[in-house]
């Protein structure tokens, strides 16, 4: 499948379509660290698809996990009915939770469902604690927080917003990234952990009896990979503490090992109220995503007569058959094989190899940690993000290396199974590539 006429028909996301279909981009198999063009070329992934595949491509057990359950049970209705595989996975995702706090999940299928979910979880919640005027949901500048009304809303990327009409009840705080002080900062940058006081200035603003919920990504990836400053988050849990106010850990990105732990939570020892993920909760293989809770909030909505219905919210696939059966796969090779510390121990060797690219030029930052890192480039005058792009087709045609990249920043994410040599692999072609634009 080549021709244009072929590719014509499908309206692809966050893609520019008519330069895609002028020279596609296909992928046609897949296996451990590589993706397979239509003509078998075979190409290194060094975004694990997108955030998503930690455990790499065609994982013999989950595959067959998949496999097995679709010819077992291929759907069950999930409203007020369920399957024993939907409790199971529950059950097992809280088994890595940062801690027993968390005692319920809600599935969906999709991080942007997630943190709507969440959203609607955090203002529920302070409705039926008697905090009536706690409306208001802050989130923070240059944050990804899917594309859902409410996502895009609590979210800080202007052009995701251009179009639609936004939630009122919405408020922002500023950004962590500072260029000038934190530049090749190799892990958490020193500067910055005072930022996380703008939240006082947004509660001083409308009254923390107005505030419901602060939802931030402990390291934001889709908008550049921007590492929390040291302190930061540790800051943003006492103030969402002291001003009775449920902090929102977006882990959609940073859950399954991308930082050597079970979530980012863990990673920075900062524990909050609810934590939403996707993308890694099955490696990518069947979409589902999940809310956690802790056992107070999900208690406050269990009030009414046991047989009227609690929560007015859902989704046809929520907790489907297939999604709950790579979900405990997933999380079974990700312990069996030991993916997590692999991650771990790979990162000083991702972290060394990545700063070894400083002095290339137009190469004005570089960010990591875990095995996560952004390379960003300086713009070309009058063309954001051409720079980048053109790295990216580059990479990808000439060098069969697949990149994500935002804007003018390299974004990478390597499956939790990279090697050494997968990593030298990423490296020299970037050390090739990015002068040449």
């Amino acid at each position: 499948m080549s021709s244009k006429a072929n590719l014509e028909h499908l309206w692809m996301p966050f893609s520019a379509n008519r330069g895609f279909k002028a020279e596609p981009r296909l992928m046609n198999e897949a296996k451990g660290m590589y993706f397979f063009k239509p003509d078998g070329t075979q190409v290194l992934d060094g975004t694990a698809g997108l955030w998503c595949c930690n455990a790499g491509h065609g994982n013999d057990k989950i595959v067959k996990a998949i496999q097995d359950q679709a010819a077992k049970l291929d759907f069950a209705p999930s409203f007020q009915m369920g399957h024993p595989l939907g409790f199971e996975a529950a059950e097992k995702l809280l088994s890595i939770a940062p801690s027993d706090a968390f005692q319920y999940v809600f599935f969906t299928n999709s991080g942007s469902e997630a943190v709507d979910t969440a959203l609607k979880i955090a203002l529920g919640y302070q409705q039926h604690r008697g905090k009536v005027d706690k409306t208001i949901l802050v989130g923070r500048e240059r944050a990804y927080h899917g594309v859902g009304f409410g996502g895009i809303s609590v979210g800080g990327l202007p052009l995701n917003k251009k179009h639609f009409s936004l939630l009122s009840n919405v408020d922002h705080i500023c950004a962590t990234h500072d260029l000038g002080k934190n530049a090749f900062s190799k892990g958490q940058p020193d500067f910055g952990e005072e930022l996380a006081d703008d939240l006082l200035r947004v509660i001083n603003k409308h009254g923390a009896d107005k505030i419901a919920a602060f939802i931030t990504e402990p390291l934001a990836g889709s908008t550049g990979v921007l590492i929390p400053p040291k302190g930061y988050l540790e800051r943003i849990r006492e103030i969402c503490t002291e001003h009775d106010i449920l902090l929102i850990f977006d882990e959609v990105i940073t859950g399954f090992g991308r930082l050597g732990t079970s979530f980012a939570a863990d990673y920075f020892g900062v524990e909050p109220d609810m934590i939403t993920c996707a993308k890694g909760l099955t490696s990518g293989t069947v979409p589902m995503g999940a809310v956690m809770v802790k056992q107070e909030i999900y208690s406050a909505f269990q009030d009414r007569d046991p047989k009227a219905i609690d929560l007015f919210h859902g989704y046809t696939y929520s907790a489907h058959p297939m999604a709950a059966a790579a979900l405990i796969a997933t999380l079974d090779v990700y312990r069996e094989d030991g993916l997590f510390e692999h991650a771990n121990e790979r990162s000083s060797y991702w972290e060394n190899a990545l700063h070894s690219l400083k002095g290339t030029d137009p190469i004005i930052d570089i960010r990591n940690l875990g095995l996560v890192a952004g390379i960003e480039m300086e713009a070309k005058e009058g063309k954001p993000g051409t720079r980048g792009y053109d790295v990216f087709t580059n990479a990808f045609h000439n060098h069969d290396l697949l990149l994500r990249i935002t804007g003018d920043t390299i974004a990478l994410s390597p499956p939790l199974i990279a090697e050494k040599e997968h990593i030298d692999q990423i490296v020299d072609i970037l050390r090739k590539i990015i002068p040449n634009h």
